[in-house]
């Protein structure tokens, strides 16, 4: 567990796929089982809600999340890569660079969330223990360590990261149940909000609340191939489903101790420190633990998919070196926006742009795979990254259009009806200020492209022996793979 993985996003040997959809669960749970969770949750009440409101929310953002993320873990044990390389197969394989891009986003972000917040209670809970505070120099050397430590685990690879993610799913549900002793005697379940709604009124602001808390599952959609790939095809989709699904709704105890924990700080929006202020002294070292662990966790979950996939598209960079390349750009941006710029507000932007810009290339990954009766051609998914041209999914240069012509739309009303703090749209009033950012973008995305494969019919071949499912297929013929660069040369 302890070797450096040697894989990048070339088929995982069918010998090697030893993994079972229980460490699915680990993974996806481990690395939202966290401080960065826990941040999320705090957010429905610092945005003004009552206590049950925030939970109302954030139970209908986590079970939403939820369905819409499952699917994506059918993907990788039949293409045997990432997410993004598998998207080839519906976006073209040079188009899946789409992917690519949305994987970019969300490793930054949530990379960024679990240094900077554990980075953060790691200081606070060292003052509270030692009664010394260290200022930026503690938190930048938190930050520094976090970070590192993480590079480190995504370099090793899928197997320590596995390894650190039992570990993390045992220990933080454990400081977090005991937190229960730490904090109960002080809680009171009818907390009633401040009132003072960061939209101007409840339900443009509990809907804010719910869509924040969505971020988090959708989060894992571009990266559930990096694990699940590692899953022989052989299992039960069914069992493939429940693993992400059942990690998801599990995320309720990190959610629900940032929920109860943020009705008990004077400041929900500086919710690290009045945490670790209003800690009991014997909880100050659980709190450090649980913040290495966690920070640990979120972040090699999402930066080594990153790296894992930026090594497919700039192919003179390796698996490690493309994670280190990321992961050294996303610890210069934690320093920046924790230090220069207005680090919750930055999050709040990059939460919603997941949300909007991932969730309907999701929709058309889940389309076509129905379509496509889940066949996929693991070495012409592969053409783009051996620089060659050709093959099943090649359609027009490259990038199958009607997938484009689906998601681009949908992003783009996404965001013209978003109405969150930093992304208000042109159409944000369309529902009286309640944000219908999310409904639109998947509804447009689910009626565009079963309307464009149907009336511009893809080419036959990308449909496998079976052909199309309740849609038609071109004439086409199969694009002939060429040589490589190299080679043609």
């Amino acid at each position: 567990m302890t070797e450096v993985e040697t894989h990048g996003i070339a088929p995982i040997p069918p010998a090697e796929q030893t993994s079972r959809p229980r460490d699915l669960f680990r993974l996806a749970f481990g690395g939202a089982n966290t401080f960065a969770t826990i941040i999320l949750g705090t957010l429905p009440i610092a945005y003004g809600l009552s206590f049950w409101a925030a939970v109302a929310a954030t139970a209908t953002g986590v079970v939403v999340g939820a369905c819409v993320l499952s699917p994506m873990a059918l993907f990788g044990p039949r293409t045997r890569t990432n997410n993004a390389v598998s998207s080839g197969a519906h976006f073209g394989v040079v188009g899946r660079c789409v992917g690519s891009f949305l994987s970019l986003l969300t490793a930054i972000t949530f990379f960024s969330i679990s240094v900077w917040v554990s980075g953060d209670a790691v200081a606070g809970a060292a003052r509270r223990l030692f009664g010394v505070d260290g200022g930026a120099v503690l938190r930048g050397v938190a930050y520094g360590v976090i970070a590192v430590t993480t590079l480190v685990v995504c370099v090793y690879g899928y197997r320590f990261m596995l390894l650190i993610n039992r570990i993390a799913v045992v220990l933080g549900t454990a400081i977090m149940l005991l937190g229960v002793v730490a904090y109960g005697g002080r809680f009171d379940a009818g907390f009633a909000g401040t009132g003072n709604y960061v939209l101007g009124s409840f339900w443009p602001t509990w809907i804010l609340a719910a869509l924040t808390v969505l971020a988090n599952p959708i989060s894992f959609g571009a990266f559930l191939g990096d694990w699940s790939r590692y899953i022989p095809a052989a299992h039960r989709p069914r069992s493939l489903l429940a693993a992400p699904f059942l990690a998801q709704l599990a995320t309720l105890l990190p959610f629900g101790f940032g929920i109860a924990t943020a009705t008990l700080v004077a400041d929900p929006g500086d919710y690290i420190a009045g945490l670790t202020g209003i800690s009991p002294l014997w909880y100050a070292v659980p709190l450090i633990v649980v913040a290495l662990i966690g920070g640990l966790s979120t972040g090699t979950t999402a930066l080594y998919g990153t790296g894992l996939d930026f090594s497919s598209i700039f192919v003179r960079l390796s698996r490690v070196r493309a994670t280190l390349l990321i992961g050294t750009l996303s610890v210069a941006f934690i320093f920046v926006g924790n230090f220069a710029l207005d680090m919750v507000s930055s999050i709040n932007a990059f939460a919603t742009l997941i949300v909007l810009c991932t969730s309907p290339w999701m929709v058309i990954m889940m389309i076509g795979y129905w379509t496509r009766r889940g066949f996929y051609d693991a070495d012409d998914l592969q053409v783009f990254n051996q620089r060659r041209k050709g093959g099943r999914y090649w359609f027009t240069r490259g990038v199958n259009w009607r997938a484009m012509a689906a998601w681009l739309p949908a992003t783009a009303l996404g965001l013209l009806t978003a109405n969150t703090p930093m992304i208000a749209g042109p159409l944000r009033d369309i529902a009286g200020g309640v944000d219908v950012s999310l409904p639109c973008t998947l509804l447009t995305a689910a009626i565009l492209y079963p309307v464009l494969i149907t009336v511009f019919p893809e080419p036959r071949a990308a449909f496998g022996p079976e052909g199309p499912r309740w849609v038609p297929a071109g004439r086409e013929e199969h694009v002939q793979v060429s040589a490589t660069v190299d080679q043609a040369a």
